[in-house]
């Protein structure tokens, strides 16, 4: 696909920044286990914070094939950035499309400008692919809410300053899902132990916890029963993203590959000179740019608001993330032993990559979509 003026040179933004402030520390962010909130707040200066959010109080937007080549290139520093900015963003942009107006200029424009951080709730104990089960309540009380229950996996928890809650306000399965902003400080709101993760290791991941957490009625996000309807409509645009993530991390391994073995020598030649060495970086180069048209394509129908646009953006997700792991684990086959090795990196790469296959529903969940579509026929 051809770019634009404009495009080209968000490419050349998002990627100039991805190796000067990013991949330079991905190491380090890595195995110190934290995020880096002054190059948060850095992209969040580049507009960055508020892509596909209006512009009316802040926001940058741009569609969802501009966030795309966004996240693809940020992932070239550090994928773990990258795809928590995309959780920022997918929470702001919720915020902002359905929120009233009070609740958009209380926070809106500090989120698109990354003066706060915003994290996302939905998964929990007992619901993750089935999100419509979840159980963590919001009792109407007075001008108030009270927030009662836990979320698992959550991306951010404890570091970021507000928090997206889908809560159950009845129980009428999806239809008695409300969403809410819960800030950080609210009393009842606590947070469980760091996890233990194979990859995004600079993300802190833990629980959120909810004990009579008592928030303002007017941080309800649109009206009640409304929420499941919200996160559906996020999740389209989120599994564009996390897609991106995975492709700019595996272009990068990809990268890394192709100066590893102009460089390496065996036998007498460098080990780029060997057929095998070619077809395999062949077949990788060919691999990722199907997926890259796959997804250009899949965001340009969800900018376009066809009506397939969900079926697509299903099946880019699963082969993206599919391919994108596939060629990183390739790319750490050409290194060798030396692939194996923190300090070449290309682990790091296939670390982050496995857990795209599993977020924004799993790989098995897109394919129950497009089935289904298919099915119609």
């Amino acid at each position: 696909m051809l770019l634009d003026e404009q495009q080209s040179l968000i490419v050349d933004t998002a990627r100039a920044f991805a190796y000067e402030r990013l991949r330079p520390n991905a190491e380090r962010w890595d195995r110190e286990k934290c995020l880096d909130r002054d190059a948060l707040s850095a992209l969040g200066e580049l507009g960055f914070g508020g892509i596909y959010t209006d512009e009316g109080y802040g926001g940058s937007g741009l569609g969802r094939l501009d966030a795309a080549l966004i996240f693809e290139q940020l992932s070239h520093g550090c994928i773990s950035h990258a795809a928590f900015l995309s959780i920022h963003n997918m929470a702001t942009w919720m915020i902002d499309r359905f929120g009233s107006d009070a609740l958009r200029s209380k926070y809106v424009p500090r989120l698109c400008a990354a003066d706060l951080i915003a994290s996302y709730c939905l998964t929990e104990p007992g619901a993750g692919s089935d999100a419509a089960s979840l159980r963590t309540s919001a009792r109407p009380d007075g001008d108030n809410y009270v927030l009662n229950g836990a979320k698992v996996f959550i991306s951010g928890a404890g570091f970021s300053d507000i928090y997206v809650v889908m809560a159950r306000t009845s129980e009428e399965g999806a239809k008695g899902i409300s969403a809410f902003v819960v800030e950080k400080d609210t009393p009842g709101l606590s947070f469980g132990k760091n996890e233990e993760k194979m990859g995004w290791r600079a993300q802190p991941t833990a629980m959120v916890n909810f004990d009579d957490c008592r928030i303002p009625a007017s941080n309800r996000i649109g009206e009640e029963g409304q929420g499941f309807k919200f996160a559906m409509a996020g999740l389209d645009g989120g599994r564009l993203n996390i897609a991106a993530c995975a492709l700019g991390g595996a272009q990068d391994a990809l990268d890394r590959s192709l100066d590893y073995v102009r460089e390496r020598k065996q036998f007498g030649q460098a080990i780029a000179d060997f057929q095998a060495t070619q077809f395999k970086l062949a077949d990788m180069e060919i691999e990722l740019q199907a997926a890259r048209a796959m997804l250009y394509q899949a965001a340009e129908r969800l900018d376009a608001k066809t009506p397939d646009a969900t079926t697509h953006c299903a099946m880019a997700k699963r082969f993206v993330t599919d391919t994108a792991f596939k060629v990183a684990n390739d790319a750490l086959q050409l290194h060798g032993g030396y692939g194996y090795l923190a300090d070449y990196e290309v682990e790091r790469i296939v670390r982050d990559l496995r857990v795209h296959q599993i977020l924004e529903g799993t790989n098995e969940i897109m394919r129950v979509i497009v089935s289904r579509e298919m099915m119609k026929r």
